[in-house]
């Protein structure tokens, strides 16, 4: 387990099961943390949880203010060296059965949202700093009644890889976390389908602790192994890996 005592984290999605476990398992490892979400209610308790300021309400939809979520955290925290985002929707159904307006919002919450927040966050973490989303493993296989989430994921990913490239001088990293099925009831809340049968979700504490030190780490990509499902770093195609913060 990697020490990240003293990292000045931003959890942009604080507000789902995944994100308010990682800003809470961050902050138990002595990480400074900020969080942000689209809840209120839900923010404040995740801020609570985790021992940190009020957060940052935002709306994936604003994209300009979702570009501009690194740059406030930073003023409250005295900057930031990392900045993890862990917010999506999903919705199931065969192609050509999604209505188009529920492909429009996944494209939206799923990729340009994302893009936005981690385009603010460049010029905030800085050379060193580390850039992290949640895509998950639909990006490395298709899995039933998804393909336009998936599309909207994949999007995402490769987005990730491009600015890995750019950001290698800089020494910027840029974390892929292609997480398994977790049993957080997040298939359940479909904006639209209903989903297929669905394996028995990995454990979330174990993917939680892998997702901090894959990112304190510098790794690129963070998957199950093949053979066992374990999380894993798994290869990519650019970038050289550097250790982030406290751990250089």
């Amino acid at each position: 387990m990697v020490d990240i005592k003293g990292l000045r984290l931003l959890v942009v999605g604080a507000t789902g099961v995944i994100g308010g476990e990682v800003a809470a398992a961050a902050a138990a490892r002595g990480a400074r943390v900020a969080v942000a979400g689209r809840d209120r209610e839900r923010l404040a308790r995740a801020a609570d949880r985790a021992g940190a300021a009020p957060g940052q309400l935002f709306d994936a939809y604003d994209l300009e203010s979702c570009r501009a979520l690194a740059a406030r955290a930073a003023e409250g925290s005295g900057g930031l060296d990392a900045v993890l985002l862990a917010f999506g929707a999903i919705a199931f159904g065969r192609t050509g059965q999604v209505p188009l307006a529920v492909q429009e919002h996944l494209m939206t919450v799923n990729a340009l949202a994302p893009m936005a927040v981690l385009e603010g966050a460049l010029p905030v973490v800085g050379p060193g700093g580390a850039l992290a989303a949640v895509t998950g493993a639909v990006v490395d296989r298709p899995f039933p009644l998804t393909s336009a989430y998936r599309a909207s994921k994949t999007a995402l990913s490769a987005w990730l890889e491009s600015v890995r490239a750019e950001c290698r001088r800089e020494r910027i990293t840029v974390l892929d976390a292609r997480l398994p099925h977790l049993d957080t009831g997040f298939a359940r809340r479909a904006v639209s389908g209903v989903p297929p049968p669905l394996p028995p979700g990995a454990d979330l504490d174990t993917w939680v602790s892998a997702l901090l030190d894959a990112l304190l780490h510098g790794a690129f990509v963070l998957g199950a192994d093949a053979a066992d499902g374990r999380p894993t770093v798994l290869p990519a195609t650019s970038g050289v890996a550097h250790p982030v913060g406290g751990v250089r």
